[in-house]
């Protein structure tokens, strides 16, 4: 069994994304003097659900990722399928840095907006796409 390089770099790459976005919730919290909770600050509700999405969905894909990686079965599959997640995950931080992204402010910044609905589309659809493709090359192995 090889070393599951590809899932490795892209769990390098979304754990250094997880601290920026916890730090940004953490340099929140300090200046509105808020410890727990969201206290109806729409900017640190924000922020924690940048957070929090990818912290839900990262870790199972990641999983995924570095079993079908390892099974040896496809690596130019397990390349793209991280390329994509990594794009998605990106998309829908940037999405998250406006309240019109996140809020789905539909009269405001369409770009925030955008990103957000890119990235939550893309990620569900990677996953999706990721667990029925290793499922069939399991069940037809």
């Amino acid at each position: 069994m090889e070393f599951p390089h590809i899932s490795a770099a892209l769990g390098a790459f979304l754990l250094c994304l997880q601290q920026v976005l916890m730090l940004s919730v953490g340099f929140h919290r300090t200046k509105v003097k808020v410890g727990i909770g969201m206290a109806e600050d729409a900017d640190l509700e924000r922020k924690v659900r940048r957070h929090g999405n990818l912290a839900e969905n990262s870790g199972i894909f990641i999983a995924v990722l570095a079993l079908l990686e390892v099974s040896g079965m496809a690596s130019t599959a397990v390349y793209w399928f991280a390329v994509l997640f990594a794009v998605a995950r990106i998309s829908h931080a940037v999405g998250f840095m406006h309240q019109d992204g996140s809020h789905a402010n539909l009269e405001g910044n369409k770009f925030f907006l955008a990103t957000r609905v890119i990235g939550a589309t893309l990620t569900g659809w990677t996953g999706l796409a990721l667990g029925g493709y290793f499922g069939y090359l399991i069940l037809t192995a």
